[in-house]
This record gives structure tokens, C-alpha cells and sequence, in this order.
């Protein structure tokens, strides 16, 4: 069967949004374990929109939040050393962005169902795992881009913009196919067919489909936090609910139900030696229970339960009140679940 995952870096700008949200949750953290957040970001040209509502004793100015986001992007490498090595015309740079804040409180209708341990909204949310360790225990087309795209991210051969795309059939990779801007001559677009080759075993590549690209980052796209869902969860192998996990705070569904969702399928599949596990996990908000759907690869249901699941219990168990979650953005979601 064929199977298909894309990947994207840090530096396209849905997810410079993604990190910014991160960052800014993880400022807020450290100062407050307690913040309730909830930050979209919109990232175009050099120009960074925040909109949402925060709760928090950590109380930060503007200044401040315009020095946060400055440093986010900063720390994803779009430096004055970049922008001068690529050219203005062709990237960004943190130093230079301009910041506003459109941010308010938390709804006290949703704090009160909060406030009393309990889910702060309705929401479905899907899981999966698979017998597979070699690959994380996650679908191999979906390891296989990520792995390639954060090989080519860390090596600095072109810009920071990368995309991936894997195509597995029958688990073997079929074809390959990796957006990498400012290629520098023939020499690096060779090493990135090198890369692409030894890691996915596929000699079936195409960099750089339309023969060239070299204007990136969000002065070519605008950024959106929360439209990298596939990216960030299963690729193409698993439903998708609830929303991006990147802008919540842990006490939001959309975060720490979808990464329950996947720690339930990993135990379930461990305790019953199976080969696959899909999960479906529903709550309903100022509830503290949830119900869980347990099914195989093909949809057949194996298992239905309801249990209680108080946001504060997960909250502790996958160490959300911590400022974990830039390290999160980069390194995937689920390195919250053991």
C-alpha cells in the first residue's frame, strides 16, 4: 500500500509561527506554571501578528513579547548573519520584526469548567502506533521525511526553508521529493540527493521541482500557527482532530489530548502484542472523563472504554507546566510521551 508523509523545518513560516507560540508559552511558564495560553501567530514579510487570550502572573509588556519573538526567530537561524550571507530581498531576520500584540484574558465562561479540573472545551482527538522501533513506533514514511528533513536542516547546505515528502510502498521508500532553497551550485544539490539516498534508500529524488528557489521564508508564504497539523502528528496514516497543539497551554484538549491519544495506543498495542493501534478519544468540556476507542489498522473496533482523565493528572504525567515546548516544536510532539 502506498503511504505518503511530508515534513517541513522550522524555518517555513507556518512553522516560525508554530515556535514563536512556543516560545512565548515558554516564557510564561517559567514565571507562572499555572499560565492558561492560547496564542495564534501569523508571520508575513517581517511583520508578526499575536492574537489570543492569556491568564498569567507573568504579566509581560510588549517590549517584552516584541524581544520574545525576536528571539524565537533568532534562535530558528534567521540572524543578521543570514539575511546578509542569502540577501534581504530573500529572507528575514529576527532583529528586524515588528510585533502586535492583540491579546486578552481567558473567557471566564471557560476558566470556571477549567478552574474546577476539568476540560476547558469538547473536542475529538486520534492516535496511533505501530510495532515498528526501528522507526519510533510511528508510520515509516512519516519517520523517513522527518528524519531526511531535519538531516538536511542541520547540515546548512541551502536555506532554511525545507520541505520533505516520503512515499513508502509496502514500507520501502518510492520516491522522494525536497524543497531546499539558495541551492549554492551543482555540488550541494548532489550532496542533498547523497543525504536523501543514504537515509531513505530511495534513488527516485527531485529537488527542487520547479528548478529553482531562492526567495523563502515569510517573504514568500504567510505563516499560520496550526496548519502543519499533519506534519506534526501522523502524516497521511491517521485522522486528524482537535486543533494545533503548538499554541495551548496544557490545560487545552487540543495539546494534551492529542498526545494522551498517542501514549493510549502505544500502551494498548504493548499490553496486547499487537502489530498496530488506532486511537479515537472524545471529551466534552467542564467534564473530566473521556471515552476512548481502541481500533486496528483496517477500523475494526477492538476496545471502548470511559475513564477519567483530569487535565491536571496529565498536566503532571507528560510535564506540561514546564517550558518544554520550543523543544517539543523542534524535536516532534510525542518526545512528551515515554
Amino acid at each position: 500500500m502506498l503511504r505518503t508523509s511530508e515534513w517541513v523545518s522550522l524555518g517555513h513560516p507556518d512553522k516560525i509561527a508554530d515556535y514563536i507560540s512556543c516560545y512565548l508559552l515558554d516564557r510564561h511558564l517559567e514565571r507562572d506554571p499555572k499560565t492558561r495560553f492560547a496564542v495564534e501567530v501569523m508571520v508575513k514579510d517581517q511583520i508578526v501578528t499575536l492574537g489570543g487570550e492569556i491568564a498569567s502572573e507573568a504579566d509581560f509588556s510588549d517590549d517584552e513579547l516584541t524581544a520574545f519573538v525576536r528571539q524565537a526567530v533568532n534562535e530558528i537561524g534567521y540572524t543578521r548573519m543570514y539575511q546578509e550571507k542569502w540577501g534581504r530581498e530573500n529572507t528575514i531576520c529576527g532583529d528586524q520584526m515588528e510585533v502586535y500584540p492583540l491579546l486578552g484574558r481567558q473567557s471566564p465562561d471557560i476558566g470556571q469548567g477549567v478552574d474546577r479540573d476539568a476540560w476547558g472545551d469538547q473536542g475529538i482527538f486520534f492516535g496511533m502506533a505501530l510495532d515498528r522501533p526501528s522507526s519510533g513506533n510511528m508510520p515509516r514514511d512519516h519517520y523517513l521525511a522527518r528524519k531526511l528533513g531535519q538531516a538536511l536542516f542541520k547540515s546548512r547546505l541551502g536555506g532554511l526553508d525545507i520541505k520533505t515528502l516520503v512515499a513508502t510502498e509496502d514500507g520501502n521508500a518510492s520516491h522522494v521529493t525536497v524543497a531546499i532553497p539558495l541551492m549554492d551550485g551543482d555540488w550541494n544539490e548532489a550532496t542533498v540527493r547523497e543525504t536523501a539516498e543514504e537515509i531513505t534508500g530511495c534513488r527516485n529524488i527531485i529537488v527542487n521541482g520547479t528548478g529553482r528557489y531562492v526567495r523563502h521564508s515569510s517573504l514568500a508564504d504567510c505563516g499560520v500557527t496550526g496548519r502543519k497539523l499533519a506534519v506534526d502528528l501522523y502524516g497521511g496514516n491517521c485522522r486528524i482532530g482537535g486543533g494545533s497543539p503548538w499554541t495551548k497551554d496544557g490545560s487545552k484538549a487540543d495539546l494534551t489530548l492529542n498526545i494522551h491519544a498517542r501514549k493510549l495506543a502505544l500502551d494498548f498495542m504493548r499490553e496486547n502484542r499487537l502489530r498496530g493501534v488506532h486511537t479515537a478519544v472524545s471529551c466534552s468540556i467542564g467534564s473530566p472523563e473521556i471515552e476512548v476507542s481502541y481500533q486496528d489498522g483496517h477500523g475494526h473496533e477492538l476496545k471502548t472504554e470511559k475513564m477519567e482523565a483530569r487535565p491536571s493528572e496529565l498536566i503532571r504525567k507528560y510535564g506540561l507546566d514546564k517550558p518544554i515546548f520550543t523543544r517539543l516544536c523542534r524535536e516532534g510532539l510525542f518526545h512528551a510521551v515515554r
